[in-house]
């Protein structure tokens, strides 16, 4: 992939009594290999945006392009992670990273040595044959990291992927998470409550006003040192000033 483009995203909600508008004029690009966070007071379509991007709702108005062919529909190119990690707790962690190769009724022996590699480099070969009851929180977040990346996708989508683990886990699980994402290549785009995480892994970071959502402003994460984790990049004297500066946005 070399590029990911809203063009003009609108999305309007109906019922038999009013329309509520959602999304407004929502234009950016993200480049190959970028991380890119959205952060929005609660409630203001950030998910809805991602489902959006994902194919997964059709926009009132707008078009999505991916290396210049327009997203009509889910596309395969995308890998989405959500809130939950969503895996079956009466399979085990081979079998749960199988199911999309399952589903998409591909060949696993295809994708076995790929799945086997992921596995051993990220910690998660001794664990194949465990069941998710069996993980804590962090590592089942890995495994479903690791099923998304199974077939590929050029883009992950990842919707508050940390939300629902304690905090010191939470900052352990983004900084591996965000190693692996860079180790693999993938584009990412990021929804998340948390200013925080969103300025120790972005690239740029889109800040969304109330409904309806519009753009308010972006800002470009660079830090004058070079960081090669989110862990580090938060004892970063200019990290504060990025936090500062985006709360004041949200908050104004």
């Amino acid at each position: 992939m070399d590029k990911l483009t809203l063009n003009n995203i609108y999305m309007n909600y109906h019922s038999l009594k009013n329309s509520t508008k959602a999304l407004e004029d929502i234009s950016f690009t993200i480049e190959k290999g970028e991380f890119l966070s959205i952060v929005g007071p609660s409630g203001c379509g950030k998910t809805t945006l991602l489902n959006i991007i994902a194919g997964l709702i059709k926009p009132s108005s707008g078009e999505i392009y991916i290396d210049n062919e327009k997203i009509t529909s889910f596309s395969h190119k995308m890998g989405y992670m959500f809130q939950k990690d969503q895996l079956f707790e009466w399979l085990n962690i081979w079998n749960n990273i199988l199911i999309g190769i399952k589903i998409q009724r591909k060949s696993i022996n295809a994708y076995k040595t790929k799945l086997e590699t992921l596995l051993k480099n990220y910690g998660l070969w001794d664990f194949r044959y465990h069941y998710p009851q069996e993980l804590s929180g962090g590592m089942r977040q890995k495994v479903a990291l690791i099923r998304t990346l199974a077939l590929d996708p050029e883009v992950l989508l990842l919707d508050e992927p940390f939300s629902s683990l304690d905090y010191q886990t939470r900052l352990n699980i983004s900084d591996e998470i965000f190693k692996i994402i860079k180790n693999e290549g993938k584009t990412a785009i990021m929804v998340t409550h948390d200013i925080s995480e969103a300025v120790s892994m972005s690239n740029r970071i889109i800040v969304l006003s109330k409904r309806p959502a519009r753009i308010k402003k972006i800002f470009n994460i660079v830090f004058k040192e070079h960081h090669d984790s989110p862990l580090k990049s938060r004892e970063d004297p200019e990290f504060r000033i990025y936090f500062n500066h985006i709360w004041k946005e949200l908050n104004y």
